[in-house]
Formats: C-alpha cells, structure tokens, sequence
C-alpha cells in the first residue's frame, strides 16, 4: 500500500468538507429518474465518422484509427485506437480507456488515451454501449452489466489486435467508469492491471445519493415511479427521458457549475454525449439501484489498483472507500487543489507520469 510522493498526496480515507454536495440531497440525487413524462429526445444511433472531432489536440507522435468491435451481447461498439507512431512491427502493453459516465470517446477518454499512446502504448477509447457512435436501443441508457461487459470487449479487441501483447493489457476508467472498470478487472483475469481517475461508484450514487443521503422513504419512491414509468415506456414504444444534462438555473452546488464548464462550453462539448445537454432515459437508474459495482473489488488482488482523485473532489469519497474495500497491492493518489473535472482535461494536473510507471511497471 503506497501513501507517498514527493509530488502528490496520498492517503486512505480522511473526512472532507462537501458542505456544497449537500445542496444536492435525497431524491433530487436520482432526478433523471423521476423527472415527470418529458417528450422522448432525438437520440438515435449515429453513423460513424471518418473526421477527427475531438475536443483536444491530435498529437503528431501517435497514429490514430477509427475502429469497430462487438461485445458479448452483440452490440458494436466504436472506437479510436491511438498507436505510438514509429512502433510498427512490435507489440506493445495496451490500454481501455472509459469514460466519463455520460461522456464520449471525443472527449476525456481519447485524451488519456492519446497522451498514453504518446507515453508507448497502444490505447483503446470507445463510446459505451447506446452512446456515442457505439450501437445499442434505446439510446442515451445506462446498465452495469452491458457496460462492464463493454470494457471487457475493449480487451477482446485489444487481445487480438496483431500491435498487442495480450498478456499486457491494463485499463483506465474515468469518473463513472471507474466503478465500471474496476467490476469489469475484477471479473476479466486477463487484465493485469487498472487506474482509475476521479472516480465515480454509479450504482452507490444512485442507489443511495451523494454522501449516501437517500432515505429508505425516498429510494422506495423513486423505484414505484421508475417501476411505473416503465408502463408508460411499454405502451408508447419508446422510453421517456430525463432532464437535460448540465444546463445551469441559478444556485447550483459548484461541481454542477464545474460540470457545465466542461460539458456545455467549447472546452469539452460534444453534440453526441449525454453530458452536453441531452439526456438519459428516466429509467436508467433501476439496475443500477441493486446492482453494486464495489462488491468483488478484492478480488482484482494480486494484481494492482491505482486511484486517483481530486484533493477538493466533491466525489474523492468514492475513491477512498474503494481504496479502503481493496486488498493489496493498492494506491490512492490525491491531487492537490485539483476538483473533480480538473481530472477530465487539465493536463498540468492529471498525473501521468505516475500513471506511466504505473502501467510500464505491471504490463512489462
């Protein structure tokens, strides 16, 4: 268990002040869950596109691919596959890299997977299952088990991708796919190490709220309204969705405010993801309300478990508790003065020199 760097702090679970997050409590938490029947949005599947349409830079030190891949339930998935330029020839430790929850393969994922490209790995970032570019319907819906089932495809592909070494396969998971990653590493032996980066456990949150702030009274009404809209769904043939995502009213918490910074302004919107103003469907928070990710995350042990987090993160108690249900080898690294989408795009703080010997340590 590492707790120390000359450069970035490290501990296991010290108390913080999130007097901001408490704005935002109880059955305001599942929203998008219980928001009343709004129209269905346009959110059809979207035809993969030959143009670069990334929110960051392309690095002229990596080779970049539009690829496809399919997972166990048959869904196709879409992809950017960043290759260090020069390596042809040789196989290299690859990476799947996910997230944000809500986000596209445009924005914070093909970052971290560019920069490690650069770094002298091959780097898979892919739109989740009924997003992005990827295929699935209904669009814009969530599920624990089809997108951890999506980063284990992400290793299918890489594993057979004539690049790769497929005994060096690690994975990244941003922000809501953190959770995912770490449930898809600790069932898939074949990844030999994960990262994680302002991570997000999407089931707690949404079964239980922020700070774990929904009352029994409250989850069960959110759950007999989701149950109920399902009625609704079955009889128009399409679901409902929820609110817009990130769209500002006045006296929002901060990290809302910090959201909407990234998401709805040229630093980081994207037309396709569900963060930049469109919007999940209403019911998809049901399976993640008895689905808990965290459940099996000792069992990624032997192999090691790097999380990341912000120093001033509303969500940093998602990585210290992960840290702390983790066996080892484990490491928890906390930013200073870094909030929860500092770690989505700021490149002067996302530490990746340590995620660089991180992965170059355990994928030798």
């Amino acid at each position: 268990m590492t707790q120390s760097s000359p450069d970035l702090q490290t501990r296991s679970s010290p108390a913080m002040d999130r007097r901001g997050l408490m704005r935002l409590t109880g059955a305001g938490v599942t929203a998008m869950a219980v928001a009343p029947f709004l129209p269905t949005r346009d959110a059809k599947a979207q035809t993969m596109t030959s143009d670069w349409g990334k929110v960051f830079p392309r690095n002229d030190a990596v080779d970049h691919q539009k690829i496809s891949f399919t997972n166990r339930y048959g869904i196709t998935l879409s992809g950017d596959l960043y290759r260090p330029r020069g390596r042809d020839g040789q196989r290299l430790a690859a990476l799947a890299v996910g997230g944000p929850f809500g986000a596209v393969k445009e924005q914070s994922s093909g970052l971290y997977a560019q920069t490690m490209a650069a770094r002298g790995f091959v780097a898979l970032a892919f739109d989740p299952s009924f997003t992005g570019e990827s295929g699935g319907t209904p669009r814009n819906v969530a599920s624990p088990d089809i997108n951890t089932e999506d980063f284990m495809a992400a290793v299918d592909f890489l594993g057979l991708h004539p690049s790769v070494d497929q005994e060096r396969i690690g994975v990244i998971g941003i922000c809501g796919w953190g959770g995912m990653a770490l449930n898809a590493v600790a069932t898939d032996k074949r990844v030999k190490a994960v990262a994680t980066s302002t991570m997000y456990d999407m089931s707690r949150v949404m079964s239980r709220g922020y700070n774990d702030s929904v009352t029994p009274e409250q989850r069960a009404q959110s759950l007999e309204q989701m149950s109920r809209q399902r009625w609704v769904d079955a009889r128009n043939g399409n679901p409902v969705y929820g609110p817009a995502a990130n769209e500002l009213k006045g006296g929002e918490p901060r990290f809302l405010v910090d959201y909407h910074a990234y998401y709805m302004t040229p630093r980081g919107y994207h037309t396709r993801a569900v963060n930049s103003g469109n919007a999940w469907t209403s019911t998809t928070p049901l399976s993640f309300m008895t689905f808990p990710l965290m459940t099996y995350i000792a069992e990624i042990s032997p192999r090691p478990i790097l999380l990341i987090h912000g120093e001033n993160a509303h969500s940093r108690y998602f990585s210290e508790t992960a840290f702390a249900a983790a066996a080892e080898p484990k490491e928890l690294v906390i930013i200073p003065g870094a909030s929860h989408v500092d770690l989505y795009d700021r490149v002067d703080l996302i530490p990746f020199d340590r995620l660089t010997r991180f992965f170059e340590e355990h994928l030798s």
